[in-house]
């Protein structure tokens, strides 16, 4: 399992938001560059960015940002994983053009799994698709798109099984309701997740301790074994509460693999 420290971006600047809300957002620098090589630096293989600004209105206003983490971690041998306002053939090759690993797809993967089905095998290793949703009180999870503004009434775990078999290279699931919370992760939900879909899962969304990553890195799939491929986290890295050091570390002994310094841009 690998630690995948999230670099969320809004006017330029290294944000987080709770629970996806725009206006329920903090600070943490204004130097998102500077934070990607702060976390390349301290053992991350990947680091994740959202930009949340082409999220919610699907242009890409802070790629330039995005493309400057890529080159700035490069010779690290560190890959970029990055989602946020991608809605068209076009913006994937843009992304990938960027230096970007691997992008997701997010509200168009949603809307239209065939767009998926015909981007995956196009660029093998290089397309994800991120699923955020809100557990509802009936124990289903309903899908939210536009930078979680907007229900879709699409249940996640059917959603989730459609992208079986059309190589997808990973699923970034996301509780909504976890995400900035510091309230640990849904272990439940990503257990169904991992059930559900032979595609590579991270995790995302309420990852507060190094103890809520040994959870994750023990979660195993009933279905054939696979364990989480990824654990992301935000909040509790800016607040102090783990480095990343130690949550790579935590991610490689939880899962008891051990993954060579030389990461492949195609693999989780």
């Amino acid at each position: 399992m690998e630690l995948y420290p999230a670099i969320d971006i809004r006017g330029g600047k290294c944000v987080r938001l709770r629970q996806g809300d725009y206006g329920d957002e903090t600070v943490y620098g204004d130097d998102p560059v500077a934070v990607a090589r702060g976390f390349a630096e301290s053992g991350a293989r990947w680091i994740h960015t959202v930009d949340l600004d082409a999220a919610r209105t699907g242009s890409g206003a802070n790629r330039s940002v995005v493309a400057a983490i890529a080159e700035e971690v490069r010779a690290l041998n560190v890959c970029v994983q990055t989602g946020g306002g991608v809605r068209s053939q076009n913006d994937i090759e843009e992304l990938l053009g960027l230096g970007v690993a691997r992008v997701i797809v997010g509200t168009r993967a949603v809307q239209d799994p065939e767009f998926i089905a015909s981007m995956a095998p196009r660029f093998p290793g290089q397309v994800g698709v991120g699923l955020d949703a809100r557990a509802l009180a009936d124990g289903s999870y309903e899908v939210a798109a536009h930078g979680w503004t907007a229900g879709t009434g699409v249940e996640l775990f059917t959603l989730l099984a459609r992208f079986d078999d059309v190589g997808v290279a990973a699923a970034v699931i996301t509780e909504i309701g976890r995400d900035g919370m510091l309230t640990g992760p849904d272990v439940d939900g990503l257990a169904r997740a991992l059930d559900a879909s032979s595609i590579a899962i991270i995790a995302s969304g309420g990852v507060s301790s190094i103890e809520d990553l040994a959870v994750l890195g023990g979660l195993v799939s009933a279905r054939d074994d696979r364990r989480l491929a990824g654990a992301i986290a935000g909040k509790a890295l800016y607040e102090r509460r783990f480095t990343v050091s130690e949550g790579v570390a935590a991610c490689r002994a939880a899962s008891g693999i051990v993954l060579p310094r030389e990461a492949s841009h195609g693999t989780a």
